[in-house]
């Protein structure tokens, strides 16, 4: 068994010690996080502080994840991520056993991809990227580092994300679009063409029906 260290204590590093004690090889020793974020334990772990972190837990005998969310466009997981390459870390990644990952690529490190992903050939996926839930990732498509795609998005074939890009449920990205960096791309959304650096893209938002669903008949 490897052992691993995971940075934070929220949602995602709930979850990460989940799925990284059931469903690979690694063992989940401690959690990590700054010093003003700092309790006593975690899912029954000691939690410790990270700038102590290397005195208690070495490199040369744990891993590291970093659990943490889009959070400043994915800024704040990407800069804990490079103190802790810079640390000396291994960084671990973790691909569900129920993900469909037809691809020759390996992902990069500290990647985080869940249960029904369909991962087609030819894609190649950068370090740090996390892919929730149910995505569709079409054949030789690119996304670079320190991305977020959350659950139920199509990424159609030769697409490209670039990088600290946040992805909302149920996006639709058609084939050969390219999304440049720093963009947020809404729940729904539907992009068939490729974006400008720091774009907001959102869809119309559902209106109010003028009827109750009593009156409807169907």
């Amino acid at each position: 068994m490897k052992k691993l260290i995971i940075f934070g204590t929220g949602d995602i590093a709930q979850l990460a010690n989940y799925y990284f004690d059931t469903d690979t090889k690694y063992s989940v020793e401690a959690f990590t996080v700054d010093r003003a974020f700092l309790r006593d334990s975690f899912e029954g772990k000691p939690v410790v502080p990270f700038d102590e972190l290397e005195r208690t837990y070495p490199p040369a005998s744990y891993d590291l994840f970093i659990a943490l969310s889009y959070k400043e466009r994915n800024h704040l997981r990407a800069e804990r991520y490079h103190s802790g390459k810079q640390a000396g870390y291994k960084m671990a990644t973790y691909v569900s056993s129920r993900c469909t990952n037809l691809s020759q690529f390996e992902p990069g490190d500290n990647c985080f991809i869940l249960e029904d992903n369909t991962i087609q050939p030819f894609v190649k996926i950068g370090n740090n990227v996390t892919l929730w839930s149910g995505n569709h990732i079409g054949h030789h498509s690119t996304i670079d580092d320190h991305n977020f795609i959350s659950s139920q998005v199509v990424i159609s074939g030769h697409c490209h994300i670039k990088s600290y890009c946040f992805i909302g449920v149920n996006a639709t990205l058609h084939n050969n679009v390219t999304i440049e960096a720093e963009n947020i791309i809404g729940a729904g959304a539907v992009i068939s063409s490729s974006t400008n650096k720091f774009e907001v893209h959102v869809p119309p938002r559902g209106s109010l029906f003028p009827k109750k669903s009593s009156e409807i008949s169907f």
